[in-house]
C-alpha cells in the first residue's frame, strides 16, 4: 500500500501536511507519523480517532529523533512492514535566536543533531522503499541562502538540507524518485516561540508573513512533477536570485535580525 511519512508531525507544519496529503493523495493508504511528543499529534487524538479523522491507516512513532536508537526503531518498523512510500516529509527541526556566544552549547548542538543528522538519518532509512514516482520533501528555510547572524547554526544547519536535496535529486533522478528543498519564509507556527523570536522586536517580525497550508500544498505538488526547489512570495523568491549573485558579507547586512 502507498504511504507517506511525516517527521515532525507533532507541530503546526507536520500536521498540515498530513492532513492535505489525506485531502488531496486518496492513493495513500498509510501514514508514518513520527513525532517526539505522541500526545502532540493531531493534538490529543488517540491513534484510532487520528485514523478517522484522516481516514486511513496511521502508525504513530514516538521518537526523539536525536537519539541513535530512534533511527533503530524506524528502520525495525520498515524492515517488518516494507512499506511503498510515496511521500517523505523531513519536517522535523527547530532554530533558536541570539548572539552565537549566548545560546547554550546543547541548544546549539541540538539544532545541528535534529536538523541535519536526523534528516539525513530518516531520509537513508526511508530511500529503499521509496518508489518510482515518489518523492522526498527536505523542510529547509530562505535562512539557506544567505547566513543569518543572530541564528547562525540554524542558518548553517539549514543551507546543508539546502545542498543535501539539490546533490541527492542528482543522485536519485535515475530511479526516479525526486527530491524538492522547500524553503519557507516566515510562518506563523510554533517555531517563532521555540526559536524566541516571536516575544522579542527584532526586523524578522516585519517581515511578510506566508500561509502553511500555501506551504504544504504547492511544496508536495511540484515535489511530485519533479521540481528541485520551492519559495513562496515573489520577495523571497528575488532574495534567492540575489543570494546567487552578490556577495553575501553585503547580503548578511539585510538578514542580520
Amino acid at each position: 500500500m502507498p504511504c507517506a511519512v511525516i517527521t515532525g508531525a507533532s507541530s503546526g507544519l507536520g500536521q498540515e501536511y498530513a492532513r492535505y496529503i489525506a485531502r488531496t493523495h486518496p492513493e495513500i493508504d498509510r501514514f508514518y507519523f513520527i513525532a517526539r511528543r505522541e500526545e502532540r499529534v493531531f493534538g490529543h487524538l488517540a491513534p484510532l480517532a487520528l485514523k478517522r479523522e484522516l481516514r486511513r491507516d496511521a502508525v504513530i512513532l514516538p521518537l526523539d529523533l536525536t537519539q541513535d536508537e530512534s533511527y533503530a526503531a524506524i528502520s525495525a518498523q520498515f524492515r517488518k512492514d516494507k512499506p511503498e512510500i510515496r511521500l517523505l516529509i523531513c519536517n522535523a527541526g527547530y532554530g533558536k535566536y541570539g548572539a552565537f556566544a549566548s545560546i547554550p552549547l546543547e541548544e546549539q548542538y541540538g539544532m545541528v543533531d535534529l536538523n541535519c543528522r536526523a534528516l539525513t538519518a530518516v531520509t537513508q532509512i526511508a530511500l529503499p522503499y521509496m518508489q518510482k514516482g515518489g518523492a522526498i520533501v527536505e523542510v529547509c528555510s530562505i535562512a539557506a541562502f544567505v547566513p543569518t547572524p543572530n541564528m547562525s547554526v540554524y542558518s548553517s544547519t539549514k543551507a546543508y538540507v539546502f545542498s543535501l536535496s539539490k546533490a541527492l535529486r542528482c543522485e536519485l533522478k535515475s530511479r526516479g524518485v525526486n527530491v524538492l528543498a522547500v524553503c519557507p519564509c516566515p510562518m506563523d507556527t510554533e517555531f517563532l516561540s521555540i526559536a524566541g523570536i516571536a516575544e522579542k522586536k527584532t526586523s524578522f517580525n516585519h517581515l511578510p508573513r506566508i500561509q502553511p497550508e500555501l506551504v504544504v500544498r504547492k511544496s508536495v505538488e511540484r515535489a511530485l512533477k519533479g521540481k528541485a526547489v520551492y519559495t513562496g512570495k515573489v520577495l523571497y523568491k528575488v532574495y534567492r536570485v540575489l543570494a546567487k549573485l552578490l556577495p553575501h558579507n553585503w547580503l548578511m547586512k539585510l538578514t542580520t535580525i
